[in-house]
């Protein structure tokens, strides 16, 4: 059964491609129109942050809106193009923000990594956050549709069923991806000495 249409699917193509076309007042109307998603997004990512001092669900949508406002130009293929990009600014704002807070600290007691529903934000899991990026990389090199996927769900916090519309494949091919890309993320982690 084919995926439902999102709400705002035609407006929001109909934006991607003025900004695609170099219309800088059509980005602004665009985070708009997505913005609510976008904080879910954040939202989820952060889920269970207790510190005060990591980054806010705002902060972080504001600051991938950011990322995306400074690049000169523009080429978005498609809604999904654009949310793997939306989760790829996610993904550099968390990772930046995880060096900033210089608590990367190599050696000492290792803890298992989950790649899921975890506190990326919180400052006690900046290194392992910053080992999952770097052994994200190496995926990237492997296999850049799954690393596409980790990014959707690890960084962009969308679940199986949003990424299964997104690629407008079943719920149960994402599923069976999502562990071929664990797999080689335990691995890679596990060989740096990362995960027990």
């Amino acid at each position: 059964m084919p995926p439902e249409p999102e709400p705002g699917g035609p407006e929001i193509t109909a934006l991607l491609v003025a900004v695609e076309n170099g219309d800088r007042g059509a980005f602004d109307r665009l985070f708009e129109a997505v913005y609510t998603e976008l904080r879910t997004i954040a939202r989820r990512q952060l889920r269970g942050a207790s510190s005060a001092d990591t980054l806010s669900t705002t902060a972080l949508v504001h600051e991938a809106y950011l990322k995306f406002s400074k690049q000169a130009s523009w080429s978005v293929e498609n809604r999904r193009h654009f949310y793997a990009l939306a989760a790829r600014a996610m993904r550099s704002v968390v990772i930046d923000h995880a060096r900033r807070r210089g608590r990367v600290k190599r050696g000492g007691a290792r803890v298992a990594v989950e790649l899921d529903e975890q506190q990326i934000a919180s400052p006690e899991r900046a290194a392992d956050l910053l080992a999952v990026d770097e052994a994200l990389s190496r995926l990237e090199s492997a296999d850049p549709e799954l690393a596409q996927l980790v990014e959707w769900r690890f960084f962009g916090g969308l679940s199986i069923e949003e990424i299964a519309g997104l690629l407008d494949v079943s719920d149960r091919t994402v599923k069976r991806r999502w562990r071929s890309a664990r797999a080689f993320l335990f691995q890679d982690l596990a060989a740096q000495g990362i995960v027990t």
